[in-house]
């Protein structure tokens, strides 16, 4: 079975930069698409960025310009490069790996931003 194994995540203080890796590995269908989802206490989980196998992104408004979502399509891994990070983008974050069987979740790593 295919599996998502996350790092990066950790506690920064405001106006700090986190980068999160996800890698994938198994039995993977083609890749049409990744991204990362975040999911804070309370509320929904959403969209942050996506980015497809040939290299069009999308970013959620709130983390436009300060956050860059990247791949690297021979080794199926996905990173997500935060910066200038507040408190508001405390939340688990969650990669995420669309093909053209199913789609696939990672296990999440938490992402905290306090002084």
């Amino acid at each position: 079975q295919v599996q998502l194994v996350e790092s990066g995540g950790g506690l920064v203080q405001p106006g700090g930069s986190l980068r999160l890796s996800c890698a994938a590995s198994g039995s993977i269908f083609r890749i049409n698409a990744m991204g990362w989802f975040r999911q804070a206490p309370g509320k929904q989980r959403e969209l942050v960025a996506s980015i497809t196998s040939g290299g069009m992104t999308n970013y959620a408004d709130s983390v436009k310009g300060r956050f860059t979502i990247s791949r690297d399509n021979a080794k199926n891994t996905v990173y997500l490069q935060m910066n200038s990070l507040k408190p508001e983008d405390t939340a688990v974050y969650y990669c995420n790996v669309n093909t053209n069987y199913r789609e696939y979740w990672g296990q999440g790593t938490q992402v905290t931003v306090s002084s």
